[in-house]
């Protein structure tokens, strides 16, 4: 059965979502049709919708962080049925693809070209409005009362979870952690610096306090965000303003030689330049957590990484997503990371262009 629903509808890049009446069509083979409960918006959306990503297909149905409760299943699908509690993946995890099958990486490859497309792994959409085919986005498209996504890109969690909190393990938060706990490793009694302090560096921050980081330094031209960083675990905050020098010039004053661990969490290549010189010589690791915009390119002196200095990247945190989304739900009920503290502000549906406003304004 066709469901009609209502969703906000991206028609052309750079103007604002459209709330229209969609219908979505039944799941096929191995495909799991969702009610979205809760979703929350991220600047990735806000990216793709400005028409800077050369990946973006208009028009189409954003958001990649949600929440809900599966509707109904197609042929073959086996480990969720209607009724489950779900978190959709924009990296699946099919657990067969060569990927999936290597410790190292969390990147499942199986859907992603038609993914990367706006389609389902059959070429098509579920999507249709005015008669219009409508794009999928990053395989999740939660900002629909109703999604169609793979079965390999939905993780079953905790009925008991509040999906207005847990939606934001969909992306954020689950990315800035694991930034921290798996690509970065960090170690207790280790110093961190943190650039950018918005959703995800706050997870990043949060991570490295369950480290056991004995020092976080959070950089951000924008005090108001001090104080939150604060409550989640940075030991100061500074502002590159405030210095005649570069950050990573003082960042190595302070910390005698730089930092042990890095995270840039802006997206912005002159900062990744500065979070790795800002690291120790010898034994440093910074960690690319930002997405640049397309084209942009990472520079430094060869010397950096010569003398002992990693450069790393994350994607999702690291976290192989179907096995790990359920835990990180359960560490949230059982209080052992922070969700709630994320949410700044709770809007209607009808409200989403606000919200996109709220997060480009980054009022807490």
């Amino acid at each position: 059965m066709v469901i009609k629903c209502k969703a906000a509808v991206a028609w052309e890049a750079g103007k604002p979502l459209s709330l229209e009446e969609v219908e979505v069509a039944p799941p096929k083979a191995h495909e799991v049709r969702i009610k979205i409960v809760a979703t929350a918006v991220c600047h990735t959306d806000a990216y793709t919708l400005s028409g800077a990503d050369p990946e973006g297909c208009f028009p189409v149905i954003l958001g990649h962080e949600g929440a809900g409760i599966v509707e109904s299943v197609g042929e073959g699908v086996t480990k969720v049925k209607p009724g489950d509690t779900v978190i959709p993946l924009y990296i699946p995890q099919c657990g067969e693809c060569k990927f999936c099958k290597n410790p190292k990486t969390n990147l499942c490859q199986k859907i992603r070209i038609t993914q990367g497309k706006g389609v389902m792994p059959d070429g098509t959409s579920r999507f249709t409005c005015k008669g219009k085919q409508i794009y999928h986005f990053m395989g999740t498209s939660t900002f629909s009362e109703y999604t169609v996504v793979a079965d390999i890109s939905v993780a079953k969690i905790d009925a008991a979870a509040p999906l207005d909190k847990v939606c934001l393990l969909g992306c954020g938060i689950s990315t800035g952690y694991g930034a921290a706990v798996n690509t970065a490793k960090v170690e207790p009694g280790s110093t961190c610096a943190v650039f950018g302090l918005g959703g995800v560096g706050l997870a990043v921050i949060m991570g490295c306090k369950i480290a056991g980081a004995s020092r976080i330094i959070g950089i951000d031209l924008n005090k108001d965000k001090y104080a939150k960083a604060k409550d989640f675990g940075a030991t100061e905050c500074i502002s590159p303003q405030d210095f005649k020098k570069p950050i990573q010039e003082v960042l190595v004053e302070m910390t005698d030689g730089g930092v042990d661990y890095s995270f840039e969490c802006i997206g912005n290549v002159g900062v990744m330049r500065a979070a790795l010189e800002a690291c120790h010589k010898g034994w440093g690791v910074s960690v690319i957590v930002g997405v640049a915009a397309a084209g942009q390119e990472i520079s430094t002196r060869p010397f950096q990484l010569v003398t002992g200095r990693t450069w790393k990247g994350t994607a999702f945190g690291g976290w192989k997503s179907v096995d790990n989304v359920p835990k990180l739900v359960t560490d949230y009920m059982s209080k052992k990371i922070k969700v709630d503290e994320f949410v700044t502000h709770t809007l209607p549906f009808d409200k989403i262009n606000e919200a996109f406003e709220l997060m480009h304004t980054g009022k807490r």
